[in-house]
């Protein structure tokens, strides 16, 4: 499940990629921005032994 981020205007690849990183990530799908659901359960365990 991915989430809008709101915004004012569709932006290109360009803009997109000019923006910080978030936490969670980002992805860009067809002018809009969206942010990735943060891992649940066993996969963000695993993700924080892997640092």
């Amino acid at each position: 499940m991915l989430t809008s981020i709101n915004s004012p205007k569709q932006i290109s690849i360009e803009e997109f990629l000019q923006l910080p990183e978030t936490k969670p990530a980002s992805e860009y799908i067809k002018n809009q921005i969206y942010q990735k659901p943060m891992p649940q359960g066993d996969h963000s365990r695993i993700q924080t032994h892997k640092s």
